[in-house]
């Protein structure tokens, strides 16, 4: 079988089904199904599909028409992947409470992201991306009742299972919810082709919207949709919204659900971790709390059993989450212990292991010329460019001076001394050992001002804190925006920032 695309739009679908061993009691056979593989790394990239070719056959999407939809993030980056793809600007409204890489994800992918307050909650970005689409005429998606949603799982996500456990038995199928699309297009085709399968539901345990047996207030007039009065902030982004989706609703009316579970946020947490640190399964909380309920029913089911239990999405989506709160990004005791227990390449001994027997006199890496010394002099006396910087392309200082000079719309001419042009032609050595031969040190970056130096990254972040920076600027009558304050230490790399 080839494994050859004509675009990455062909691979969403036909994720893997995978067998838990380590952490399944023995008796049954428990199986996940990884959407990690689709390739915005959700469930929700069939979602995103199937309303976009839905609403181009219809005619309702326009090219070139800016989609616009309210998301917890799966769904957004799931549309920006399609969006990406066929050319439709993309604009995503997004509650400030939901993970900031989900953020980051979508707009590199293309999207602009609209953050909402998160005590306006869910129904607080749904009426924002609507009041957009009215008053731009974008196209809405509508994921939480839109029939195109529920109907690609039907035709794909069901139909998948039911290749995959064709001749088999298959008890159980566990999956969470949030817009419904999934359970209600699986579950539909399910109850028809394999009748004898049970529907297991999981919600939050403390936000058991279904499970309260409460209908969703009906909306009426402008504003946001009514929170359900069973809604309780919970662990599980992407799950359990503050209202009862009409796709969901019509999965429970038409009593596809067999069975309702609830789970906690601390078993979802910890089951992710086991499944990563067991299986070698990465997925996020919503995996971890949808494997919670398939292991609950794995637990009593009968032996031989087959259970199936969805796994969302993947891991990465949670970084900022509770999910990865104690999770280091130092060294912990034992690895420490681990890192001294050999002599050499340790930070409690910096000494650089040398080889006695190989001992050779190094040409000087610096060499210092007149060419080196007049390009050198030439960048600090342009007037028309009075703040320079030598630096390297990608040396993570470099990067957090360029930061700074960004965020203060400070202009700047960076002379990258390791660039392809000055490798080929030795001068970015020769300029270095100018510098050096000036300041008596070849590190980078070195900043100046007018020709007088600044010196390096720390000393850049000292001066901007100290305002010296701002006089030098004014002195040199460069335009940069002088009423904003920035803190220095906030553009350094993660891993030089200090711990409180």
């Amino acid at each position: 079988m080839k494994n050859k695309f004509n675009s990455i739009l062909e691979t969403i679908g036909n994720t893997p089904v995978v067998k838990i061993s380590s952490i399944a009691p023995n008796n049954v056979n428990l199986y996940v199904k990884l959407e990690s593989f689709n390739p915005g790394g959700s469930v929700k990239d069939r979602l995103a599909l199937g309303v976009i070719e839905a609403a181009e056959k219809s005619g309702e999407l326009k090219p070139g028409q800016t989609v616009v939809e309210a998301t917890s993030g799966n769904t957004g980056i799931g549309l920006a992947v399609v969006c990406a793809k066929k050319g439709y600007p993309l604009v995503i409204v997004m509650a400030e409470n939901f993970s900031i890489e989900r953020r980051k994800l979508m707009r590199f992918l293309g999207a602009k992201v609209i953050i909402t307050p998160a005590a306006l909650k869910g129904s607080g970005m749904l009426a924002k991306a609507k009041e957009l689409a009215d008053t731009h005429g974008w196209f809405l998606t509508q994921q939480f009742e839109n029939e195109a949603n529920a109907a690609i799982h039907e035709r794909t996500t069901a139909e998948e299972i039911l290749r995959d456990f064709e001749g088999e038995r298959l008890d159980y199928w566990v999956t969470g919810f949030g817009t419904g699309g999934t359970v209600n297009g699986v579950a539909r085709r399910l109850k028809k082709e394999r009748p004898e399968t049970q529907i297991v539901l999981c919600e939050p345990d403390n936000s058991q919207l279904i499970g309260s047996g409460e209908k969703q207030p009906e909306w009426r007039g402008k504003g946001p949709t009514p929170s359900h009065p069973a809604f309780r902030p919970h662990a599980m982004q992407g799950w359990t919204p503050d209202f009862i989706s009409s796709l969901a609703a019509e999965a429970v009316e038409k009593k596809h659900i067999d069975r309702l579970m609830p789970v906690s946020g601390a078993d979802a947490l910890a089951l992710s971790k086991a499944l990563a640190q067991k299986e070698g399964i990465f997925t996020g909380i919503t995996g971890g709390a949808s494997f919670a309920g398939a292991l609950a029913i794995a637990n009593e089911a009968g032996a031989g059993s087959n259970i199936l239990c969805m796994l969302p999405d993947t891991g990465e989506r949670y970084l900022t989450t509770p999910l990865f709160e104690d999770i280091d990004t130092e060294m912990n005791s034992d690895e420490l212990a681990i890192a001294e227990s050999t002599p050499n390449y340790r930070f409690d001994n910096l000494a650089i292991p040398q080889d006695e027997e190989n001992e050779e006199e190094v040409e000087d890496p610096f060499p210092l010329t007149d060419a080196g010394i007049a390009t050198m002099n030439k960048f600090l006396t342009d007037s028309d460019s009075p703040v320079v910087m030598f630096a390297l392309e990608w040396c993570e200082f470099c990067w957090a001076a360029r930061k700074l000079f960004k965020a203060l719309d400070i202009p700047f001419v960076s002379v990258d001394l390791d660039s392809v042009s000055y490798a080929e032609s030795g001068m970015g050595t020769q300029l270095r050992g100018a510098l050096l031969d000036k300041l008596g040190t070849p590190t980078v970056p070195q900043i100046f001002i007018t020709g007088e130096v600044i010196g390096g990254c720390t000393e850049l972040f000292a001066a901007n804190d100290d305002g010296s920076l701002k006089q030098l600027l004014e002195r040199a009558e460069v335009q940069f925006d002088s009423e904003k304050n920035v803190i220095g230490a906030d553009f350094l790399p993660n891993w030089v920032r200090k711990k409180d």
